[in-house]
């Protein structure tokens, strides 16, 4: 039966991004239908030890600004044990007298090598520049958000056939006919929605399968701990039984056989090169090095966002990250349109500025992968990458790439940071910059008062708030104009010019 309820954007999938996107337009005053094929929520993957997510800089400004992270971090079980002095489930990375930054292939850098304050952009303020969380604790508190907001969620209804038209989208699921404006493909990297709308997914086959396993050793004391590359592969073990793995064998075992006992301890002595005895498996997943990337990230009135738009090996924590950030892009501009006030091309430009941005993240992955081959040549060359994460320069760079603090769209301004996330500017009011896009509009800095940039700000009064105070540091700028995810849109070096501060508002606000 048609569910009689037309609704300006319909969600396929409830995971982090789906719920994150779902909130954002919420903000807006869209409506906003999510339909998840999982009757439940809960699982073991999404807790400690197997659910366990670095957070980098660009997503927890993310929760930052719209007010999420104080509760993120409140009743989080990674926060807590930090907090308490102890070293969270399968974090064998902090199990060691130097403080880790990330990894590259393994190959760890440190912050004892890197000076954060060579990033001109970057003001340190209340939110951290690496946070470690749970997926569970993600969804759980974005779904309560999106749901206080007025989403409708519906779980056990995953999106079976799509057809669209002109004006809008009939979505089939569970049995049910739903009807909306758009629709968004969040629904991972086996999506329906990017299938049913016939967008090309491209990219590499798989060099490896990966596992992660809970699991009881007949002598825990058989393998070594931390990190361990051997001529099958590379395996991680933190006492008494996980194990991370990967086995070079083409992702031939991934979603294709049974993981069972006997299989983790077959594949676990191979790699290991140990006569390892797995006496029991009490949890077990699989992944790949698959790397694509949908050929389009917009087809009509259908939209890809996440896993459904882009898919990679899980090393290096970027997945999480890139999926939120296409969210933080993408909800502002399509509640834009439907509100009616989107300039031109708005909504194209997501695609515009997201696609490269994945494009990034894949060949991040695959080069991981291309320096965990158990070949002398990968080992050579893993060895040389080591050399240079030890030094300072190097370890910059890994953690710039790492944290997501290179992270610009090239919006064609003349100044470096437009384009950037805006800096957490400590404002003399004792508030910060920060706290001002929790609404999710637009926000008009403007360090030197003055009657131009306020009259400006009042023509665009239900999209943009206009901030006027004085900063601790204005690195030099006048004033800043922002867009509700947090891109620096415009900047005044001097006495702000009105014209090219109006244009750049018409740029992304629409007409007043």
């Amino acid at each position: 039966m048609p569910d009689p309820v037309i609704h300006d954007v319909i969600i396929a999938g409830a995971g982090p991004v789906g719920l994150f996107l779902a909130r954002e337009l919420r903000l807006a005053g869209v409506s906003v239908l999510v339909l998840e094929q999982a009757a439940h929520p809960d699982s073991p993957l999404k807790t400690l030890p197997f659910g366990m997510r670095g957070l980098s800089a660009p997503t927890i400004d993310a929760f930052y600004r719209r007010g999420l992270l104080d509760a993120l971090m409140a009743s989080d079980p990674v926060q807590q044990q930090a907090r308490g002095g102890k070293v969270a489930a399968g974090a064998h990375w902090m199990q060691q007298p130097r403080r880790p930054g990330g990894h590259f292939a393994g190959i760890q850098f440190f912050h004892d090598k890197f000076d954060t304050s060579t990033w001109p952009y970057h003001i340190p303020g209340p939110a951290p520049m690496q946070l470690a969380t749970t997926m569970q604790r993600i969804e759980v508190l974005l779904a309560g958000r999106a749901i206080a907001l007025g989403a409708d969620i519906r779980r056990g209804l995953g999106v079976e056939g799509v057809a669209q038209s002109d004006d809008g989208v009939s979505v089939h699921a569970g049995g049910a006919q739903f009807e909306g404006r758009w629709l968004v493909g969040c629904d991972g990297g086996r999506s329906t929605v990017r299938k049913a709308a016939g967008i090309e997914f491209i990219g590499t086959e798989p060099e490896l399968t990966g596992y992660s396993v809970q699991v009881e050793l007949d002598d825990p004391d058989t393998l070594i701990p931390g990190r361990q590359y051997t001529a099958s592969g590379m395996y991680t073990y933190q006492k008494p039984g996980i194990v991370a793995m990967v086995d070079f064998d083409g992702g031939a075992c991934h979603r294709s056989l049974p993981i069972t006992r006997e299989h983790v301890q077959a594949v676990l002595q191979r790699v290991s090169g140990t006569g390892v005895k797995v006496t029991r498996l009490d949890l077990a997943t699989t992944w790949t090095d698959r790397a694509c990337q949908a050929a389009a990230y917009r087809k009509g009135r259908v939209l890809l966002a996440g896993d459904a738009a882009h898919v990679h090996s899980p090393l290096g924590g970027q997945g999480l990250n890139l999926g939120l950030g296409d969210a933080m892009n993408l909800g502002w501009k399509l509640a834009a349109t439907i509100r009616g006030h989107a300039p031109d091309g708005l909504l194209d430009s997501y695609a515009r500025e997201r696609q490269p941005i994945g494009a990034q993240v894949l060949d991040w992955s695959r080069a991981q992968v291309a320096l965990m081959r158990p070949n002398p040549g990968s080992r050579a060359l893993a060895a040389v990458m080591r050399d240079l994460m030890d030094t300072g320069d190097g370890a910059s760079y890994f953690a710039d790439r790492v944290w997501g603090m290179s992270l610009a769209y090239d919006l064609g301004g003349a100044h470096p940071l437009v384009g950037r996330s805006v800096p957490d500017f400590a404002l003399a009011d004792g508030t910060r910059c920060g706290g001002y896009f929790s609404d999710a509009k637009g926000v008009l800095l403007d360090f030197g008062p003055g009657m131009p940039l306020q009259l400006l700000a009042q023509r665009w009064h239900d999209r943009i708030r206009y901030v006027a105070a004085r900063a601790e540091d204005t690195l030099g700028l006048s004033a800043v104009l922002v867009r509700p995810d947090g891109v620096v849109a415009w900047v005044g070096e001097s006495a702000p010019l009105l014209e090219p501060a109006a244009k750049a508002a018409a740029r992304w606000f629409g007409r007043p």
